[in-house]
């Protein structure tokens, strides 16, 4: 069921299915909730998935200017509006730093969570930083063309991953996406980490040159008792790269 709902003085997009215990799924930046049907799909069979379009994203509001407290907010008040009092949680890339920061603000309210290619902290986006540090092999190529250069930088098979470009281009105008990547400049969590109460699994692809695997043990050190998994063959998307492995992974940290 896809349904608009005012969380914040704002709406947001979410879409829910299956039945059980909740799960609630998180996409990228530039990115929208359909990102997450590879997992929502499968999972739905045993859990009660609920993906949403963050603000600023998908068929959600679009204000100019939002931050990263705004989408942790939101995500805590859409839990609210489902009668969600703890629930597990995944993230991939942004949609990982929105939920260390819902682990942090509301640690009794997330049992497990699944932090998938994250970061602790950035001074800018990793996008806009990939942009910055090959702006000479990209100048005067649009933004489709420059994601089909940069995808060597990102993921282990980049032919492969040409099938999936929309996973790291964006349906956001430019204003919209840059609105999005200012959200998420600036800010750290580590000092926090190890208040997080949930029992986390951390994935990150040894060729992702976004979130580099380093990024991610580097979490697993902070967090409490946290697992940490490298996948060999995955770069930033490894739920689209290894799809049955990365299933596997999570479905047993989900099962256990």
């Amino acid at each position: 069921m896809t349904e608009l709902i005012k969380i914040n003085g704002i709406h947001l997009n979410t879409e829910v299915k299956g039945n059980g215990k909740p799960l609630l799924l998180i996409h990228g930046v530039g990115g929208n909730h359909k990102q997450m049907d590879v997992i929502a799909n499968p999972l739905s069979e045993i859990y009660r998935t609920i993906s949403l379009d963050l603000r600023g994203h998908g068929a959600s509001s679009k204000p100019i200017e939002y931050t990263l407290q705004d989408h942790i907010q939101d995500v805590l008040a859409v839990m609210d509006y489902y009668h969600i009092e703890n629930t597990y949680l995944l993230g991939a890339s942004m949609g990982s730093y929105v939920a260390q920061g819902i682990a942090i603000a509301s640690p009794e309210r997330i049992k497990k969570m699944i932090l998938t290619v994250p970061k602790s902290n950035g001074a800018t986006s990793s996008v806009q930083r990939l942009l910055t540090e090959h702006k000479k092999e990209i100048e005067g190529k649009n933004f489709h063309d420059s994601v089909l250069i940069l995808l060597k930088y990102c993921v282990y098979d980049p032919e492969k991953m040409k099938a999936y470009t929309d996973l790291l281009e964006t349906g956001l105008t430019p204003e919209e996406f840059a609105a999005a990547n200012k959200a998420i400049a600036g800010f750290d969590f580590r000092k926090d980490l190890p208040k997080v109460k949930a029992e986390t699994l951390i994935i990150s692809g040894a060729y992702d040159g976004l979130n580099p695997v380093e990024e991610g043990r580097e979490i697993a050190s902070l967090i409490p008792n946290a697992r940490f998994i490298e996948m060999k063959f995955s770069g930033h998307a490894p739920m689209y790269e290894e799809p049955e492995l990365y299933l596997s992974y999570v479905e047993n940290f989900l099962a256990s």
